[in-house]
């Protein structure tokens, strides 16, 4: 049977983290819990499980911390725990068994992440696997009877391990402000943050957090080399950012941009809110309608789903037409649910 070390870095969990440690505490063989700067009584719950505590210094990088807590585990696998995650029923026998079953070349072992969706989630999807259990020192193996080279991906077991995660609150401003801070210190942020960032601004962004990102996004417009899927979340981003502040010139510019190619549902919703703030609720529950029906979301899920239904609902009503409001936002339930796989 392998050992394992939980390990987690926490700040003013007190609210979450005992429902955390009581579900996993007696299936692992260390616990290591990394604090950077809790003010409540996150330390003194962690010490009742008898975890191994430090102080991290936070500097606004999670992947600092992380490290830290990555080197004081001692076991032979690391299970990486935030405070807002449970395993629950008979998640707690199956995490059990694949320490008893889990073979010593596996180096990385992935477990379904579940409940995106139900507390507002950046991704479009409510059950995806992540990373979760990592081998603590990975040996060097050579690969080839010739032309041999050492073997640098890792060998990776798909568990049916889920993690049910349930979040007080969402941490989307906390993440913002992290990118934004990024920015400004010149940082050159990879692809798959860029648009994590983008996806953050259409989950909880306001006109200020569109406005601050609007350069990181404009550099992308004018690269040559930028793909398909990044300029079509810039100009997203650029066209929200412009409708919010009254711009429309600056507006269409990026709609039309869009346009040329497959236009998202998120262009559609902020085409529906254009109008419907014009006063034109006809012209906007159009838009909503091709929120829905026609087109699909590339960042936010609910632009098919509850912004579509919720814009429509005040068309519908500011024309007098609450029936058909009804039975258009029936329609897009069926199919928001169809688009999350339920």
């Amino acid at each position: 049977m392998i050992t394992v070390s939980l390990c987690m870095i926490v700040k003013n969990e007190e609210a979450v983290l005992a429902r955390c440690l009581d579900s996993v505490a007696d299936l692992v063989d260390e616990i290591v819990i990394v604090d950077t700067g809790s003010t409540d009584s996150t330390k003194e719950i962690a010490a009742r499980y008898g975890a191994k505590l430090y102080d991290f210094t936070w500097i606004g990088d999670f992947s600092a911390a992380r490290n830290f807590a990555f080197s004081k585990c001692t076991m032979e696998y690391i299970y990486s725990a935030d405070a807002d995650e449970v395993l629950e029923g008979d998640n707690r026998e199956k995490f059990r068994q694949l320490k008893e079953m889990l073979l010593p070349e596996i180096d990385l072992v992935q477990m379904f992440y579940g409940n995106q969706l139900e507390h507002g989630a950046v991704y479009n999807f409510d059950c995806e696997y992540r990373p979760k259990l990592f081998k603590r020192l990975r040996p060097f193996v050579w690969e080839g009877p010739v032309h041999e080279q050492v073997r640098l991906n890792p060998v990776i077991y798909d568990s049916d391990v889920v993690i049910s995660h349930r979040p007080m609150h969402n941490h989307g401003g906390r993440d913002l402000a992290i990118f934004a801070k990024q920015i400004a210190l010149g940082n050159q942020l990879s692809d798959r943050l860029m648009e994590m960032y983008a996806r953050e601004l259409f989950q909880v962004g306001t006109q200020e957090d569109f406005q601050t990102a609007e350069p990181a996004f404009l550099a992308i417009v004018k690269d040559p080399n930028a793909d398909s899927s990044a300029l079509t979340y810039a100009h997203l981003v650029l066209c929200k950012s412009a409708r919010l502040q009254g711009d429309d010139l600056l507006f269409f510019k990026y709609v039309t941009k869009l346009m040329a190619e497959d236009a998202p549902s998120e262009l559609c919703i902020e085409l529906g809110r254009f109008y419907m703030d014009k006063g034109d609720h006809e012209e906007a529950a159009m838009w909503f309608y091709n929120a829905a029906f026609e087109t699909t979301p590339v960042l936010r899920l609910a632009a098919a789903g509850a912004d579509a239904a919720e814009g429509m609902k005040v068309c519908y009503d500011a024309m007098g037409m609450p029936e058909a409001a009804e039975n258009f936002i029936s329609e897009i339930e069926k199919r928001s649910a169809a688009l999350q796989g339920n």
